[in-house]
């Protein structure tokens, strides 16, 4: 199982950006790929997953409608489309892979807690300043 991550720049506020996470090693309808990113000094945070048996997509609340996440299966890649970014979105982006089906709890996809996910990829830097 492979994840490598690229699309990763430095951009001005209010540019956009599309992360790419290449998959090898699995099939992504098996899967919930989510992303994450880590600040400087800051937690992991999940920023968003979308769920390979049916295509439900989450996103954290700082992110919704500005970032979208995708897949292409042909490709065996997901994307991160990044818009409206902000300086705060400026850390290191990854990509994550869990096997279905997610944990569930309280009725809801635990989809932003980085141990649910076994496989990671390196990181791609994402730096958001003018």
């Amino acid at each position: 199982v492979q994840l490598v991550e690229s699309g990763g720049g430095l951009v001005q506020p209010g540019g956009s950006l599309r992360l790419s996470c290449a998959t090898s090693g699995f099939t992504l309808d098996y899967y919930a790929i989510s992303w994450f990113r880590q600040a400087p000094g800051k937690e992991r945070e999940g920023v968003s997953c979308i769920v390979g048996s049916d295509d439900m997509t989450y996103y954290t609340d700082s992110v919704k409608d500005r970032f979208t996440i995708s897949r292409h299966n042909a490709k065996n890649t997901v994307y991160l489309q990044m818009n409206s970014l902000k300086p705060e979105d400026t850390a290191v982006y990854y990509c994550a892979a869990a096997p279905l089906p997610l944990t569930v709890r309280a009725g809801r996809r635990i989809w932003w807690i980085g141990s649910e996910f076994d496989y990671w990829g390196q990181g791609t830097q994402v730096t958001v300043s003018s």
